[in-house]
């Protein structure tokens, strides 16, 4: 595996190989100094052409603990503001030597693109409404963790499921690791091939509440709506929000997860985010393990390819 760009790359085989790998790396993060030479000698680039916050320092993070060197790449202080083209900045950037790059894009198709003009391996930390695959993946790890099996498991995602590029990778590595997904939202914010996602579709979040395993809770992305969606944020919540009384309708072992950041008081109310069932500060810290696993096996296996070659 060259490349990382979505969870069709990996099948249910590459998840759960992964998922062992993070078991090793889990181990390594609770040491008192968290790092192994595993990368040593490594360099990878950064470039994110969208804010981030978890993401960006997660994977810097995973890489230093594997003790690769780090390039930092920021679209509002570079060339790109000069006019630089999309494949002019990543050909700069392979050319300074580094081994992997990892992209975040407002572009959905971008790190597919870029995989094409590099020699370097291309990792996608999320591009437009597309895919987010490393996100996909701390999340199965994180539900993996709490010791549930995905054969039968009943996941419900709620919220804006149409600009959703988590939504999308993870009905694809729920789904194939035998999930029963719903999708929980209001017909605006579904998209329009909603019937070929393999999902179940629901309007009405407390009719699936209590027949939920994990409730995933989506922020609305604003910012890449151009027209009103919803009558209002504060209907929405009325409408689709965790709240307190909804909360109480889940099972005492339900897991409430979430991508972060967390809009509290639309997709979920202040007093539920403190609820013993909520996940969030795990997905976390179990995006850091997560993505030492990915960036140990893209690497390992990119340059044993190589030397074949």
């Amino acid at each position: 595996m060259k490349d990382l760009l979505t969870i069709a790359d990996l099948g249910a085989d590459g998840i759960h190989e992964i998922m062992h790998a993070a078991d090793s790396f889990a181990e390594v993060c609770q040491r008192p100094i968290p790092k192994v030479p595993a990368l040593r000698g490594k360099t990878i680039a950064s470039m994110f052409f969208e804010d981030s916050t978890r993401t960006r320092t997660s994977f810097e993070t995973a890489a230093k603990r594997l003790s690769a060197d780090v390039m930092n790449f920021s679209a509002s202080s570079s060339s790109v503001n000069k006019g630089e083209s999309l494949r002019d900045t990543v050909e700069t950037i392979e050319a300074m030597g580094v081994d992997a790059i990892i992209v975040r894009h407002r572009s959905s198709g971008a790190p597919q693109q870029i995989s094409r003009w590099a020699n370097a391996s291309v990792i996608n930390a999320g591009d437009g409404w597309h895919a987010h695959p490393t996100q996909s993946l701390l999340d199965v790890y994180t539900i993996r963790e709490e010791g549930r099996s995905f054969e039968g498991l009943r996941i419900a995602i709620v919220g804006d499921i149409s600009h959703s590029r988590v939504a999308r990778s993870n009905i694809e590595a729920f789904t194939l690791l035998g999930a029963e997904v719903t999708l929980v939202a209001p017909p605006t914010l579904l998209p329009p091939y909603v019937e070929t996602l393999g999902a179940k579709v629901s309007h009405d979040i407390d009719t699936v509440l209590a027949n939920t395993d994990v409730l995933y809770l989506l922020r609305m992305q604003n910012e890449r709506m151009d027209q009103a969606l919803v009558p209002s944020l504060g209907e929405y919540h009325r409408a689709f929000g965790l709240t307190p009384d909804r909360a109480r309708k889940l099972a005492d072992s339900a897991l409430i997860m979430h991508p972060g950041p967390m809009n509290r008081g639309i997709e979920i109310s202040p007093e539920v985010v403190d609820d013993p069932r909520v996940r969030v500060l795990n997905q976390v810290t179990n995006g850091v393990i997560v993505r030492m696993a990915v960036l140990y096996l893209v690497l390992s296996t990119a340059g044993a390819d190589r030397s074949d070659a």
